[in-house]
């Protein structure tokens, strides 16, 4: 049986941790893409392009591993489930892009864990000590002082991004019970189709007549297609190489990330409010991930 010393297991957190500030670095480069392309090109056709060009990608990489583009546990129920929440989540979150600051929908995206941990809790009965819930809490309360109900500061948009937020965290709950046969490029074919249904979905809500884009946009559509990929591929990475618990903490990078793009590509302000609830959602989610280990 092999052995792993202590030193190589340092290197291989060390090796998963770049992994995972890579992949977070991606997908906020992605939202920003996003965001760009949402400016001139319908909010769905964006999101058709988009799922399409993922879609083609995956397709072309089960292919060439002579891996099938479909197997019978697609439409398993967990997998049913997953891409209705992952078609929620995906097109919420993309409205949030579209509408309100980068700096913003990222954020509040970073409370996803703390809702997946509650969610464990009331659909898989898994245990939860009162810390934990209390660090829940207190994240869910960050995401309050970010939406800031009640004050002048206030817009109803900032509950697309809550919106999107639930939706993946109930797409990465029914992920755990997903059948074990359906591998990471056959999930990412079907992930990226959901955002195509999403995307056919909101187009026929909003009676808004497609564009042809200008090379410009194509070519951040393009841009959001390639490091969405890379994001996600670089997760995988990231998720297989080292501990999980000491890998996951970095996801929290992608709020530094998303921040910092708002503030330098669309001249996005940092608010008092974006700090203090930026702050309360993340340690709850390191604290989260700590008690995990005890």
């Amino acid at each position: 049986m092999e052995i792993t010393t202590s030193s190589e297991m340092h290197r291989e957190n060390l090796v998963g941790a770049l992994w995972m500030i890579a992949s977070m670095g991606a997908f906020a480069i992605e939202d920003a893409f996003v965001k760009v392309s949402t400016k001139t090109v319908p909010i769905g056709e964006v999101l058709i392009l988009f799922g399409l060009g993922g879609m083609l990608i995956y397709a072309a990489l089960l292919f060439l591993n002579r891996e099938p583009l479909y197997i019978p546990e697609v439409l398993s129920r967990p997998m049913l489930i997953r891409v209705g929440f992952e078609v929620t989540g995906r097109l919420f979150y993309v409205l949030a892009i579209a509408l309100i600051p980068l700096s913003v929908a990222t954020v509040i995206l970073q409370a996803t864990p703390l809702v997946v941990v509650a969610g464990a809790v009331l659909v898989f009965g898994e245990k939860v000590g009162w810390r934990r819930w209390a660090a829940i809490i207190l994240g869910l309360l960050g995401v309050i002082v970010i939406v800031q109900p009640g004050t002048e500061g206030f817009s109803e948009l900032s509950l697309l991004a809550i919106l999107g937020m639930i939706g993946f965290a109930g797409r990465d709950l029914a992920s755990r019970v997903a059948p074990a046969t359906i591998g990471t490029s056959l999930l990412g074919l079907y992930g990226f189709m959901s955002v195509v249904v999403a995307g056919v979905l909101y187009s026929i809500w909003a009676g808004v007549p497609f564009v042809i884009p200008k090379i410009p946009v194509s070519l951040s559509l393009l841009g959001a297609i390639i490091f969405g990929i890379l994001a996600y591929s670089c997760l995988m990475k990231a998720m297989k190489t080292g501990e999980v618990s000491a890998v996951t903490p970095f996801r929290y990078i992608r709020l530094l990330f998303g921040i910092a793009l708002g503030l330098l590509l669309f001249g996005e302000a940092l608010t008092p409010a974006m700090l203090t609830g930026s702050t309360l959602i993340v340690i709850s989610g390191l604290f989260i991930m700590w008690r995990g280990k005890h």
